[in-house]
């Protein structure tokens, strides 16, 4: 429980939103090129920094004033998260088997699932800090964004690896502990697209956002 806050409620697989229902970045080699606050971090710090403002608001559960947070946490995730672009690389093997409004109907079950667990931490009382230990540059042009949630578990202190995988400072991947959202979503959709279809992929995600 701890932990899906955390990541709820800072950005991290994300985050996870699972669907019932990973890979680790690559360490720096030599010669590449790592800071500790280039562009990237400053982004992601950004972005964390303005969700983890509005959701130490906590106004009355199910009140206008929630209602209107919700919507302001909603906006951020946007901003920072490109969860289009997630979803195709998690459906890479699928997404050319898609039909164009098919494609359409996963991408938007697939945000409103990662903004409804967002939102939902509006109601967590988690507190945390965050340091942010690195930032590099894979051999895809992508950017890393090393980082470290500090809270506790049961009073003891508990710490979560969270790195962010960027292009033009938004994050597609978000990867805990070395496991990332992308390769994790794409085990779980590709099996259950296995076994039930598009449709039944559709129906489990629908229902995980009906229960966030």
């Amino acid at each position: 429980m701890v932990r899906a806050f955390v990541v709820a409620s800072c950005l991290a697989a994300s985050l996870a939103p699972s669907v019932a229902f990973g890979d680790k970045p690559a360490d720096p080699k030599p010669g590449d090129k790592v800071v500790k606050n280039g562009p990237g971090t400053q982004a992601v710090k950004s972005a964390n920094d303005t969700i983890a403002t509005l959701l130490k608001q906590k106004p009355a559960a199910g009140s206008p004033e929630e209602k209107a947070l919700a919507t302001k946490v909603t906006t951020s995730v946007r901003g920072f998260l490109d969860i289009d672009e997630l979803g195709k690389r998690a459906m890479v093997d699928q997404w050319s088997k898609l039909t164009p409004d098919q494609q359409k109907e996963f991408l938007t079950v697939l945000r409103d699932l990662i903004e409804s667990n967002y939102v939902k931490g509006l109601r967590s009382n988690l507190e945390y800090t965050t340091d942010y230990t690195g930032e590099s540059t894979d051999k895809d042009g992508n950017t890393i964004v090393t980082t470290q949630i500090n809270t506790k578990r049961k009073g003891r202190p508990y710490s979560i690896e969270v790195d962010y995988v960027l292009v033009k400072n938004r994050a597609w991947d978000v990867k805990t502990d070395g496991v990332g959202l992308v390769e994790n979503y794409r085990t779980q959709f590709n099996k259950i697209i296995e076994r039930e279809g598009f449709a039944g992929l559709i129906a489990k995600m629908k229902k995980k956002q009906s229960e966030t």
